[in-house]
């Protein structure tokens, strides 16, 4: 279903050079064994909520998780489908959605600082959401099944996926808010600003028909406003990627929705423990 890649970190290991190798033949790379639980090296590791974990958390949730490549256009999930896996994001961009009759509606955007899958903590066992990649990246998933016997051995994991998804329900919440009362130039700004954020990047590689669909908004519109935005500085348009050249007077731009949301995730993504603490 998905394609692998090499391990992004070895969340097992004492050193943040080696990971998961492909076998011989091209099969699928093996997981490493388990080592001591108390490894003398913190590995690297970008997604914010496997960061913020202790070292023999990341160890014991490390033994269940598998790297995949994040193509795009890629369905990660589907409403009303059993919630199989949980993606921890390294790199790219998902689309959360809602779909009916026809029509979709985006009402967040998953980078490096969450996970796509979290909704089976609230207990339910089928998505409510579409959940698809917009930017290509990598991630690594771990079966539902799986992360629910690692958090009820380590109830700290659970804790940060909670304070993830308090953030992620919060943007949610806001983006229906958005959708009525704010005006198309703060929009823009607020989806350019999220994004880029989610993916700690400036060169987005969005085109203006995309931008129209998740907004809801015409695609004239929305070229109108980036011509605006491009005149004034803050953007540089090329076919199919747009860079943000002024962050700060693009935030100025964007609604209050933008500083909301990004303050949620910030609190959400604070380190509070200390790597030498025990489990």
């Amino acid at each position: 279903m998905t394609d692998r890649v090499p391990a992004v970190l070895e969340v097992l290991g004492c050193s943040q050079d080696r990971g998961l190798k492909p076998l011989p033949g091209g099969t699928r790379p093996e997981l490493q064994p388990s080592l001591p639980v108390r490894p003398s090296k913190r590995p690297f590791v970008k997604n914010v909520i496997l960061a913020r974990l202790s070292l023999p958390q990341l160890a014991a949730i490390g033994e269940r998780l598998e790297p995949v490549v994040l193509k795009e256009r890629m369905v990660l999930q589907e409403p009303r489908r059993p919630v199989e896996h949980v993606y921890f994001v390294e790199s790219g961009l998902v689309s959360l959605r809602v779909v009916a009759a026809g029509s979709m509606l985006e009402t967040a955007v998953i980078g490096y600082r969450g996970a796509v899958g979290t909704s089976f903590l609230w207990g339910g066992h089928l998505s409510t959401h579409q959940s698809v990649v917009i930017f290509p990246g990598s991630a690594h998933r771990i079966r539902v099944e799986d992360l629910r016997r690692v958090m009820k051995a380590h109830p700290e994991i659970r804790d940060h996926l909670f304070e993830y998804v308090q953030a992620l329900t919060f943007q949610c919440v806001q983006t229906g808010l958005c959708g009525v009362r704010h005006h198309r130039e703060q929009r823009l700004a607020s989806w350019l600003c999220l994004a880029s954020e989610a993916v700690d990047a400036r060169v987005l590689p969005v085109t203006h028909d995309y931008l129209a669909s998740v907004l809801g908004l015409r695609r004239a519109g929305v070229t109108e406003t980036l011509i605006r935005f491009e005149e004034q500085g803050l953007i540089r348009k090329m076919r199919g990627v747009l860079q943000i050249d002024e962050h700060k007077p693009l935030e100025e731009k964007a609604c209050c929705c933008y500083k909301l949301v990004s303050a949620a995730y910030a609190s959400s993504s604070v380190r509070t423990l200390n790597e030498d603490q025990p489990s």
